[in-house]
């Protein structure tokens, strides 16, 4: 392999690597008042189907070691939570489900909280 095709192969795997897989958890449920499109949308990303197209990232719902990236003081990036459904940890959720996810601990937040 010459030093391009190396460079190459290493830009895609960077690429790839950076791409998020939202973590879905059996302890989470939609909102009987979100949007039909929005439950639909839930429920096939709770069945496991990656992310596509827009998403938000939606802070308190993930569980421990599984959020999609920087969990508040003293964390670095993924999977650094350290209790389900921390406050400061987000992971990546349908676009418009966030404000309808409910966890054992209340709802899905946009913000910190």
């Amino acid at each position: 392999m010459n030093i391009n095709q190396a460079l190459i192969a290493g830009v895609a795997l960077a690429v790839a690597g950076s791409m998020a897989q939202a973590k879905p958890n059996s302890e989470l449920s939609i909102s009987s008042k979100a949007p039909e499109k929005i439950q639909m949308q839930f429920k096939e990303w709770q069945a496991g189907e990656n992310i596509s197209g827009r998403k938000d990232k939606c802070f308190g719902v993930a569980l421990a070691g599984e959020n999609d990236c920087k969990a508040g003081a003293g964390t670095s990036c993924e999977g650094t939570s350290t209790v389900d459904f921390q406050s400061n940890a987000w992971t990546y959720v349908p676009k418009g489900s966030c404000e309808y996810i409910m966890t054992p601990k209340g709802m899905g937040s946009l913000v910190e909280m």
